[in-house]
């Protein structure tokens, strides 16, 4: 096969993104039941819910740490790839792919040894109590166990979908989510094995994904196949990747930074019960942003490719509309939360006194929703077109240098207490938001300006 396939410099640009953006939002969906449908079914159990519940979103740094070294090679290799494969440099963009399934392996067995000699100082680090420990740590020891097949499945099919197979990329995803969801109420409820049987679940339904990936980037189909030979390092190719992943891997940190200081101030502020509500608010926001991700990471490969095809005009118009389908999205999804807080708090707990505490916090949390949209569309621009010291800086702005001094400070001040932990978020989504796009605008559009009239010229 040749690169003249998935071709996204032909054809209406809109329809491009849409057409990867459908499946890989549906793969969103799906990705999002993995981690949901614990939540839902750890949230209702029978004795303890509440605890067990908050046990669980104490593990969410850890996971998110994970996550953060899956999208450093992952995020960084796949628009790379984009690029690589719009110029029609197809040796190079294999080898691109071949450095990131050794750098997602070697990371995978580093953090599996980490995390479980040190889980249970970093738990309690976290935010942990001796009631809730316990089924923190029966439900990471597990998780860990499949550390390699979540980093397999998550970094790698990101470059399906850099060919424009997002259906094959939806699919990865859905295998495993149906596994999981079958599996789940089995081992939690059939077998009795509580959170323990929720991770296992996890980490069995993910090993199939990952296995499901590697096929299809190795078989007859893929634009681009997996070689043994180009799983050999090389030092440029690697710090290329690290360079345009270190975003998302920012992301992904700052984001169990601000985790660790919700969890700590909201403990020390209103106990076990508020580090519940947040896990059930961080599982709100996962759901609500879903599309959003979906939306962007479809105009990554077509915004890549054009931009390494030199199309400046394809990828202004691939800007314009993620934008406003972006900004349009996030207001309803905001007016619906302000209009109807508490169904979305019970889907995850039918506790009476976390549904009132949850509902009261979600109106604070996600008010102005609408600027997420701005900082993604930013944020999205910046790592398609490979100008990662923007992704990086606006990752930082957001949550290390706003939302994570705002969380210590603002729950001391004219007694917001647990309030003021959620205040941080629309704060941050506001100033980080406007401050993100606003340079995308003068830094990325105006050189697509220039570039279009050298072309002319």
């Amino acid at each position: 096969m040749t690169s003249s396939k998935n071709d996204f410099t032909q054809g209406s640009v809109w329809r491009n993104i849409l057409r990867l953006t459908l499946p890989m939002t549906a793969a969103q969906l799906i990705q999002l039941l993995y981690s949901i449908v614990d939540r839902i079914y750890i949230g209702h159990l029978p004795e303890a819910s509440s605890l067990a519940l908050t046990g669980l979103g104490l593990t969410f740094p850890i996971l998110t740490i994970i996550t953060a070294f899956t999208n450093l090679f992952g995020m960084g290799g796949a628009p790379l790839c984009s690029i690589a494969r719009g110029k029609g440099d197809i040796r190079r963009a294999e080898q691109i792919m071949g450095n990131t399934l050794t750098l997602l392996l070697g990371a995978g067995v580093v953090l599996t040894v980490a995390c479980l000699i040190f889980r249970r100082p970093i738990l309690y680090l976290f935010g942990a109590s001796d009631a809730t420990y316990p089924y923190a740590d029966q439900y990471l020891s597990i998780y860990l166990l499949g550390t390699i097949f979540v980093m397999l499945g998550l970094g790698m099919n990101g470059f399906i979908n850099a060919q424009g197979f997002g259906r094959e990329g939806m699919l990865t995803i859905l295998l495993g989510a149906v596994v999981n969801i079958l599996l789940d109420p089995l081992f939690i409820f059939v077998f009795r094995m509580g959170v323990q049987g929720a991770a296992l679940a996890t980490i069995l339904s993910q090993m199939l994904s990952a296995l499901w990936v590697m096929r299809f980037l190795t078989g007859k189909k893929a634009i681009l196949q997996l070689h043994v030979r180009n799983m050999r390092l090389k030092l440029r190719l690697v710090w290329e990747i690290i360079s345009l992943g270190t975003a998302g891997f920012i992301m992904a940190v700052t984001n169990s930074l601000c985790q660790i200081a919700c969890n700590a101030m909201l403990y020390a502020y209103g106990g076990d019960l508020y580090v519940g509500v947040m896990t059930v608010l961080n599982s709100v926001r996962e759901l609500f942003s879903m599309p959003l991700t979906g939306l962007t990471n479809g105009a990554q490969p077509v915004m890549g490719y054009n931009y390494g095809a030199g199309q400046n005009g394809r990828v202004k118009q691939g800007i314009r509309f993620t934008t406003v389908l972006g900004v349009g999205y996030s207001a309803l999804a905001w007016l619906v939360i302000m209009l109807f807080p508490e169904p979305f708090i019970r889907i995850f707990s039918s506790n009476p006194d976390l549904i009132a505490a949850g509902s009261s916090a979600l109106k604070i949390f996600f008010f102005g929703y609408f600027m997420m949209s701005l900082m993604t569309a930013g944020q999205s621009t910046f790592i398609a077109l490979g100008k990662s010291s923007y992704a990086v800086f606006f990752s930082l702005l957001r949550k290390a240098i706003i939302v994570v001094p705002l969380t210590l400070l603002l729950p001391r001040i004219g007694g917001l207490g647990v309030n003021g932990v959620f205040l941080a978020e629309p704060i941050s989504n506001f100033i980080g938001g406007s401050a993100s796009f606003i340079t995308m605008l003068l830094v990325v559009w105006r050189k697509l300006d220039d570039r279009e009239t050298k072309q002319k010229a």
